[in-house]
This record gives C-alpha cells, sequence and structure tokens, in this order.
C-alpha cells in the first residue's frame, strides 16, 4: 500500500507486515464497532494483530460486548461515542488518530422498518456516510471496507446470486445500501487513491465460539435467528413466520445464512485486498446455499432440544422469496470461503441466548 499525504499535513503510515501470520497489520477506524457484526469483526481483527478504533452512536448497540471483546483477546480497542452526523466531534477522532483504512458498519439496519419509516433510514445512513467520506479524504486516509448488503439485488432473477446481477433493491434499507455503492463508485472516480472493498453480506446468524459475545437486538428482534433464540429461552412467546405461500419448497422465505465469524473473516480477507491497491471491488459474502425458515427452526430445535412455537403470518413488505449468493469470486479474489454450516450457526446462537438470557444487560 502506498504512502499518502494526508489534508491535515500528517503522513500516512504504511502498514506492518506481522510476519508470523503474514497480515499487513493497520490501525483500523470502525464505524458502528459495537453492533453485531462489528464486534465479532472486531474480535477478529484484534487477533490479527490491528490496532481498532471504535466510533458508534449506541443507537441499536450496546459498549458491553466491545468490554467483553477485549476480555476474551486479552487487547484494548479504543471506543468513542460519536455519531458519524456530528461532523466535528468525528473530526477529532480523525486528528487524534492515523488511520490507515476504515471499515464502515454504522447505519439503521432493519427492512421492515425501513419501509415504515424511511426518511431516518435515508438521513442516518447516507448524510453519515457522506460525512465519513469527506473526513477521510481530508485526513488522506484512502482504504475503506464497506458494509453493504444482498438487498440491493432485490428479486433476484436468478439463483445464486453473482455480483454482476442486476440490482433493484424492494426497500428503503436495500436503497440506502446501493446510494452508497454508487456514491463511492463515484468518489473513486473523482479521487482513484482510493481502494474500496464493497462486501454484499447475506444472512449473518451465530455468536462467537465463547458464548461471550452474540446478536442482542434492542426490543422485538427484527431478524429470524435472535427472534427463535428468544423463544427458545422463554423471553418471547412464539415466532411469528412472515409468509408461508412464498414459491419455494415448504412456502417460506429462503436465505443463505452465514456464520458471523466467517462473515467476520471476510473483512480481514478484504483489508489484505485493499493492500494491493485494487480500485474498487465488490464480494458477495455468503455460503452458496439456501436455508428455509422452517428448515432453521428445525435445525435450532435439534440443537437446543426445545420447541420453538412458531404462527404463519401474512408477507411483511419488502421482503423477497429466495436469495442466495454464488461466493466464487470472493475465494477467487480473497482466498476466502464460509466454513460454518448450519448446526454450528445454531449450536452457537444457542450457546450465546442460554447463557445471556437477557442479552448484555
Amino acid at each position: 500500500m502506498k504512502r499518502r499525504e494526508s489534508g491535515s499535513g500528517q503522513r500516512r503510515i504504511s502498514p506492518t507486515n506481522n510476519r508470523q501470520s503474514g497480515v499487513n497489520i493497520m490501525k483500523i477506524l470502525i464505524t458502528g464497532g459495537a453492533g453485531y457484526i462489528g464486534s465479532h469483526t472486531c474480535l477478529t481483527l484484534l487477533e490479527e494483530g490491528h490496532e481498532i478504533c471504535v466510533v458508534d452512536n449506541l443507537v441499536n448497540s450496546k459498549e458491553a460486548p466491545l468490554a467483553r471483546v477485549q476480555e476474551i483477546t486479552g487487547r484494548h480497542l479504543d471506543f468513542q461515542r460519536v455519531d458519524l452526523t456530528q461532523k466535528e466531534r468525528l473530526r477529532r477522532v480523525f486528528a487524534a488518530h492515523s488511520f490507515e483504512g476504515i471499515i464502515h458498519f454504522a447505519g439503521l439496519k432493519a427492512v421492515g422498518e425501513s419501509a415504515v419509516m424511511p426518511l431516518p433510514y435515508y438521513r442516518n445512513n447516507i448524510c453519515g456516510t457522506l460525512v465519513l467520506l469527506e473526513l477521510m479524504q481530508a485526513y488522506g486516509v484512502k482504504n475503506l471496507v464497506f458494509s453493504s448488503s444482498a438487498t440491493v439485488y432485490g428479486e433476484p432473477e436468478s439463483v445464486p446470486i453473482r455480483e454482476t446481477a442486476a440490482v433493484g433493491p424492494t426497500n428503503p434499507y436495500g436503497r440506502t445500501k446501493l446510494m452508497i455503492e454508487y456514491i463511492l463508485k463515484d468518489l473513486y472516480q473523482s479521487d482513484p487513491e482510493f481502494n474500496i472493498a464493497i462486501l454484499r453480506y447475506f444472512n449473518p446468524v451465530g455468536a462467537h465460539g465463547s458464548g461471550r459475545i452474540g446478536e442482542d437486538p434492542n426490543d422485538i428482534p427484527n431478524n429470524l435467528m435472535p427472534f427463535i433464540s428468544q423463544v427458545a429461552v422463554g423471553k418471547q412467546p412464539r415466532l411469528s413466520v412472515f409468509g408461508s405461500d412464498y414459491p419455494t419448497p415448504d412456502g417460506t422465505g429462503v436465505r443463505d445464512y452465514i456464520h458471523v465469524m466467517d462473515l467476520a473473516a471476510g473483512h480481514g480477507c478484504a483489508l489484505e485486498k485493499l493492500c494491493q491497491n485494487p480500485g474498487v471491488v465488490t464480494y458477495n459474502l455468503g455460503t452458496g446455499r439456501g436455508y428455509s425458515v422452517l428448515e432453521m427452526i428445525a435445525a435450532f430445535e435439534r440443537v437446543s432440544g426445545r420447541p420453538i412455537p412458531y404462527q404463519l403470518v401474512d408477507r411483511r413488505e419488502g421482503d423477497i422469496a429466495v436469495c442466495y449468493a454464488d461466493p466464487a469470486l470472493a475465494e477467487q479474489d480473497l482466498g476466502w470461503r464460509a466454513k460454518r454450516g448450519i448446526e454450528e450457526m445454531c449450536t452457537d446462537v444457542w450457546r450465546w441466548q442460554s447463557a445471556n438470557p437477557n442479552g448484555y444487560e
């Protein structure tokens, strides 16, 4: 990676190489690092030897997982409670550090909620990203991994979905992700010193094998697996299955569920790719296999030994029938491949939820 001059006159330090692991060690800013995927990625990158600073407004996350990440790894990370739309506060974070790369997770993320209240999604996700990019440019930080989503594909014409597939999100959340992708590509066209990896996630599930960190949504979960696990521990009475008349084998939606630790590892691989000055690159992070909602319920019941009562209800606005990845490009370019299957995903969720029935509280 080339040395870069920042807008403030500071010199960007080239990443050092950890000879034992072969990883280029960097000082990284992680936005939204206290969230579900962010905290697991912090853990993975700390274990690789990277130096981490997290900014998070804690609107839909908690500080507790960051403390546990430090306990597990035995390493320190810097945490600053900052909203990305607060430009002067975020500027102070940039001024205090010499970042070599950014991983951008921060954003509102519930598909159903975005359809009901789209304006906060557009304001938060897009405006926050613009502030971040302006400061990256001002301080000469030109390496970014962006947390995008498979929702940018909308209703796919065929599956598995490749990165070259047509895009057309069906909900405001997905549209914010796609708009940011366009912004990043336009930014690169205007400033080719940027290196940007766009990672389109499919459906993250699971938890760290220690059972110490996992998914802990505020209020009623929006995603399938935390809802299932909360039913299993008696925190929720039953699961609502949205849609039973999709054109799938059992009528319920089919998704590509990927273990969060596999997903976290993908970010480390993407950072390595940025060291090759690739420009803008886009990768699917998924397993290449789809499971229906009822299959996931049955797998969780097998692992936990607990029944999961559920009721079939109407489809949820913005949802689609089938979505799973072709992850071949990530394996080819990044050397990354999902390793964990459905049983390990459910086992790790159950270990986390049974040990932490009330989450981090």
